[in-house]
C-alpha cells in the first residue's frame, strides 16, 4: 500500500505579489502540485510569467450548486488525493487563516482521516485595509462576510468591514439588510483593488453601493463607526 502524501496550505497575499511570503513562495516552487482554489487572482500573472505550473478549480464553480457545496467537494479532492500519495501545496486567496471555507473544511477532514496538513501564515486583505482606511483594529473592528446578511447584527458598536461582496447583487442584499438598521444615506466606505496600482478608496451614501461598475471579488465595504447612529 502506497504511504498517504502530504497537504500544505498557502496564501496568494492580498493581490500585490510582492505581498505573498517567501515561505509560501518556496512551497509553491517547490516542485510539488500546485493547486490553487482560483486563478481569477492578481499574482496568479506573475506566476505564469516565472513558468510556476499549476491547475486551479475554477472550472468547479460552474458545476456547484453552492459555494458550500463547492468547498466541500474541494477539499474532499485534496484528501484523496493525498491519500493516493500526492504531495499537494494548495494556494488560497489572501490567507489560509481568513475568510477561507475550504481549509475549514480540509482541517476536519484530515483530522478525521490523520492526513498530514500543514498551513503556512500569510498576509490577508485585511492588513492592507487598515492602512487604506487609516484605522487601527485595536480601536474595535468587526469583520463579516458580505454574502452572509443574516449575520448583520441588529446594533454596531464599533466599525464594520464586510468582505467578499463578489457583485451587485451581493452588494445589494447586503445594501438592504443595512437599510433596515440605518438611514438610506448613511456615508459609508467602498473599497476596490486594495494593495493595487488601482486601489479605489471613495466614500458614498448607502444606498449607491449596489450601482458600481467595478463591484467584484476584489471589493469590501466599511462602515465607520462615527458615520452612523443605530436607531
Amino acid at each position: 500500500m502506497k504511504d498517504a502524501g502530504s497537504i500544505t496550505v498557502v496564501g496568494l497575499g492580498p493581490g500585490r505579489f510582492g505581498l505573498i511570503t517567501l515561505e509560501s513562495m518556496a512551497a509553491m516552487t517547490s516542485g510539488r502540485s500546485l493547486l490553487l482554489r482560483t486563478a481569477v487572482h492578481p499574482s496568479v500573472a506573475e506566476l505564469k510569467r516565472r513558468g510556476v505550473p499549476f491547475t486551479s478549480y475554477d472550472s468547479w464553480y460552474e458545476k456547484a450548486q453552492s459555494f458550500e457545496e463547492l468547498y466541500h467537494a474541494i477539499a474532499e479532492d485534496l484528501a484523496s488525493r493525498a491519500r493516493a500519495g500526492e504531495e499537494i501545496v494548495y494556494a488560497v486567496p489572501g490567507s489560509p487563516f481568513v475568510a477561507e471555507r475550504t481549509v475549514i473544511f480540509l482541517r476536519e477532514r484530515c483530522a478525521r482521516e490523520d492526513l498530514e496538513l500543514s498551513i503556512l501564515l500569510g498576509m490577508s486583505f485585511v492588513e492592507t485595509l487598515y492602512g487604506s482606511l487609516g484605522i487601527d483594529p485595536v480601536e474595535g473592528l468587526l469583520i463579516l462576510d458580505a454574502s452572509d446578511v443574516s449575520s448583520v447584527p441588529s446594533h454596531f458598536s464599533t466599525g464594520a468591514l464586510f468582505t467578499q461582496v463578489y457583485n451587485r447583487e451581493v452588494a445589494s442584499r447586503l445594501k438592504l439588510a443595512l437599510m433596515e438598521r440605518m438611514d438610506d444615506e448613511t456615508e459609508v466606505i467602498y473599497l476596490h483593488n486594495i494593495a493595487l496600482p488601482d486601489e479605489s478608496v471613495r466614500s458614498m451614501p448607502l444606498y449607491e453601493i449596489d450601482r458600481q461598475a467595478d463591484t467584484d471579488h476584489l471589493t469590501s465595504l466599511f462602515l465607520p463607526h462615527d458615520n452612523f447612529q443605530n436607531d
